[in-house]
């Protein structure tokens, strides 16, 4: 398995990580399964994909309780990532950035995972009403103390075109501008994938710079990159989807020669080589910085994904990727 470092944190993780996000928030609930979530956890180590990726507002907080029951066992094999500073309410979620919360929360985000230290400490959103220098201290005395071992920054979401030029990511590296003057960054999340690489064009470059670790969030396109999703088969009402753009019936018609594109290479790779193999390595392929983190809930999706991490990607192939239409339905 191919190792990776995040940033200034000099730990090595998986090539491929695993956001369990999908086990208990955001997508359909109906096909939430616990027993099945935690086989697929335990896959996911036993495959050397040992970047773990949640967040307290997951679930609210089961996510953090069910890694918690395979950590207490495994803590040796993985690399905990979490994160802090949103609160989701029922129709809502609202940001809290105030130090005595981010202390509380840490504390109360270590219980559920049982462990004593969280090795990547993310700041999912800044709070508007607190200077995020304020909160990035607080963060930087849980290092510390010794609570937590490194910090990351989750970038502000990006919604224009796949072939979109300008500012995109303009205020998260403000962002990371100022709380770098305070304690040093580890990580930066972002979405990055084949029909959403903004990234590229001047987050990555200011992460490659300063040796910053790139968590690639949604590599997978929300699922609509591994070709299993059927255009107007439609979405439970609590799942994301049901409410983005790029998966309206229409728009997931309109998309699906990304879809064949990816099929194409997976093609030339041989039999049981799949577009979610393809897209995932599309991402590995664009540097060592980059650590693709798809979200995964199920057992045998976890196999395939680790599986990417030793797929190369020819000169050909990656050409081939790059002149794929853009994707159509996006929030702008």
């Amino acid at each position: 398995m191919e190792r990776r470092t995040i940033g200034a944190a000099a730990l090595a993780v998986g090539a491929v990580g695993l956001g369990c996000m999908p086990m208990s928030w955001a997508y359909s609930a109906s096909r939430r399964r616990g027993e099945e979530s935690l086989r697929a956890v335990h896959r996911a180590l036993d495959l050397g994909s040992t970047l773990l990726d949640t967040a307290d507002m997951y679930g609210p907080f089961t996510n953090e309780l069910l890694l918690g029951r395979v950590l207490k066992e495994r803590r040796s094999d993985a690399f905990v990532s979490t994160k802090v500073g949103l609160l989701a309410g029922d129709q809502h979620i609202v940001a809290n950035g105030r130090p005595g919360y981010v202390r509380r929360a840490c504390d109360a985000s270590l219980r559920r995972l049982q462990t004593d230290v969280i090795d990547l400490y993310q700041l999912h959103r800044a709070d508007p009403e607190v200077p995020v220098e304020e909160t990035w201290g607080a963060m930087a005395d849980l290092v510390r103390a010794g609570k937590v071992r490194a910090l990351g920054l989750c970038a502000v979401g990006v919604r224009g075109g796949r072939r979109s030029r300008g500012p995109l990511y303009d205020g998260t590296i403000r962002q990371l501008e100022r709380v770098q003057q305070v304690f040093p960054v580890s990580a930066v999340q972002a979405e990055l994938s084949v029909w959403s690489p903004q990234a590229l064009e001047s987050l990555l470059p200011w992460c490659v710079s300063r040796g910053v670790g790139l968590l690639a969030a949604m590599p997978l396109g929300n699922g609509f990159l591994t070709g299993t999703l059927t255009p107007g088969e439609g979405f439970e009402p609590d799942d994301l989807r049901a409410r983005h753009p790029r998966f309206t019936a229409e728009m997931m018609a309109a998309n699906q020669p990304i879809v064949a594109g990816l099929r194409r290479v997976a093609a030339r790779h041989g039999d049981g080589v799949t577009p979610a193999q393809v897209a995932l390595a599309w991402v590995l392929a664009q540097g060592p910085h980059v650590i693709p983190v798809p979200g995964t809930k199920r057992e045998g999706w976890v196999t395939e994904n680790a599986a990417a991490a030793g797929l190369r990607l020819t000169a050909r192939d990656l050409t081939e990727l790059g002149r794929l239409p853009a994707a159509r339905g996006s929030w702008d």
